[in-house]
């Protein structure tokens, strides 16, 4: 997941990522990021899709990760 996600980094221009989310009240979404940074152990900064700002995401919340072409996508992404 970590490969993923620098990867996602290192071209933001043509890849977001897309994962399940839990958050810390137990909700499920679909998330589309495009990360930004890590900024801690298990932890990175991404610009949300959906939300369209900058979030923080754990990545022990996050399950079915994959990179997508960042032109599939226009926010806001519907979640």
């Amino acid at each position: 997941m970590r490969l993923q996600i620098r990867k996602a980094m290192q071209d933001p221009d043509g890849l977001v990522l897309t994962f399940d989310y839990t958050d810390k009240h137990g909700n499920q979404t679909r998330r589309v990021v495009s990360p930004v940074r890590f900024v801690a152990a298990g932890r990175f900064l991404a610009l949300c899709l959906n939300r369209e700002e900058p979030r923080m995401f754990q990545m022990e919340r996050m399950e079915n990760v994959q990179t997508a072409g960042a032109h599939l996508f226009m926010m806001p992404v519907p979640m």
